[in-house]
Formats: C-alpha cells, structure tokens, sequence
C-alpha cells in the first residue's frame, strides 16, 4: 500500500528526502531515468516521480529502487552516518507504510551496504494487513510480537503468532501480515538482505 494522496507536512519531507538521495545516488552511477527503471523494474514514470518528490511509493518500489542502486533501503530514507553511532529518537523513524485503519512500518535503524540490516517498528490494527512481494535473494527476517495478536504467511504457510511469539523466516518469498483481532498488534522486524549491490559497486557489467 501506498501513501495517501493528500501528504502530510511530514510524509512531503520524507518524499523529498528519498527523491533526492535517489537522484544523487542514480547519478553517482552515471545512469539515465531510463537505465535505472529498467535495473529496478519499475517506470520511468515512477522514477521521475520519485525524484521529483511528488510521490509517495509502496515499501516494495522503495526496495526495488535502492537494491537497484546498491544502497539499501535505509540509504535513501535518511542521511549518510557520520560517527561511528546513530542515535533515532522515539517517533523520529521513517514512516513508509500506513495502515487504512492508522497503523504504521517506520524504519527506526539501518546499517549501510553490502550486508544491510533494517529494523523496523510496526503498528496493525485490526483488519490491516501487509502483503509485501519477495525481497532480493538470501534476504532473512526476523519478527517478535511485542503487542497483540497476528497472523503471518510466508510462501504459504501460515502461522499464527500472539504477543512475546518470534517467528524467523525467508524474505526472498511472497509473505504478508494481518491483524485479525479485535486489538491493535505491534511488533518488531530485523530484516537482512545480504550483498546488496556488491556486484554493481564491483563494476560487474549490467545484465
């Protein structure tokens, strides 16, 4: 799911971010709209728009531009670490899922390339529910309920969590999290996605 339509002031700031980082990183790469829509498997259009900051795009999209890149997901949401720390303030991560009933993904930390690591903080409300399509190869995830209950399915099957549960399973397969109950879940996600633009980055010649 995307953002909605209507950004708020906060949403436009991030959109701006990512257009940005986007743009430097394509151009670092020496590589035409085009070049990097076709490496991303998404439209020109999509990547214009994201450049330009006038889009919000889907988890998915974000993920096919930055693997594309060889940057990683949390490259393009905030800046370059610049100590040896990063410290991210409670409510301060990168929202980029919302829910149709007020839940919420935020990106809370990130480590940078090759091997990236993502930890997110996510919020589903009852009836919500993320379907997210397979990350890059080898990708892992790791999953503990803190709140609630919910149902997860990774490559069809399914398996039914409640609150202190953790479930480890594959990211380079279809999956999806839904919030069937009567009560608001939460929980935490480690997401692994190994060698991500090692290839690129090494010079390797495109496909």
């Amino acid at each position: 799911m995307q953002y909605p339509a209507l950004m708020d002031a906060s949403a436009e700031t991030l959109a701006r971010a990512i257009g940005e980082r986007v743009k430097h990183e394509r151009r670092a790469l020496g590589w035409t709209l085009d070049r990097l829509a076709e490496h991303a498997g998404v439209s020109r259009r999509m990547v214009v728009s994201v450049e330009q900051g006038t889009v919000n795009p889907s988890v998915g999209t974000l993920l096919r531009l930055s693997d594309a890149l060889g940057v990683g997901l949390p490259a393009l949401v905030e800046p370059p670490a610049s100590r040896a720390s990063k410290l991210t303030r409670s409510g301060d991560g990168a929202v980029l899922w919302t829910g149709e009933r007020g839940g919420r993904g935020m990106l809370v930390a990130g480590t940078e390339p090759p091997d990236v690591v993502e930890l997110w903080d996510w919020t589903l409300h009852p009836g919500e529910r993320h379907e997210s399509e397979p990350h890059s190869a080898g990708t892992r995830e790791l999953l503990h309920l803190l709140e609630g209950a919910i149902t997860v399915e990774v490559d069809g099957q399914t398996h039914d969590l409640v609150a202190g549960d953790a479930l480890a399973f594959l990211g380079d397969t279809d999956h999806w999290y839904a919030n069937t109950s009567a009560e608001p879940a939460r929980f935490s996600l480690a997401v692994f996605e190994p060698g991500v633009g090692a290839g690129r980055r090494n010079g390797e010649p495109d496909a």
